[in-house]
């Protein structure tokens, strides 16, 4: 079995880190969502992409 280490699903952890430091995607007030800003609630949805994306990577990375 391969390292898991050297697994091309470890490059999924990247999309959370990154994404979040792209402040350009999200540094505005509208659109708005329930009344909050933009940079509110896409920082709040960052929560559970990374908590998605780091459940992808440990399923698919797992020694069985």
């Amino acid at each position: 079995m391969e390292n898991p280490d050297r697994s091309p699903w470890v490059l999924l952890l990247i999309v959370p880190v990154v994404i979040p430091l792209i402040t350009a995607i999200y540094n505005s007030v509208e659109p708005k969502l329930f009344g909050m800003p933009a940079f509110y609630w896409m920082q709040l949805a960052f929560v559970p992409l990374s908590a998605l994306c780091t459940a992808v990577v440990y399923f698919k990375t797992r020694k069985r």
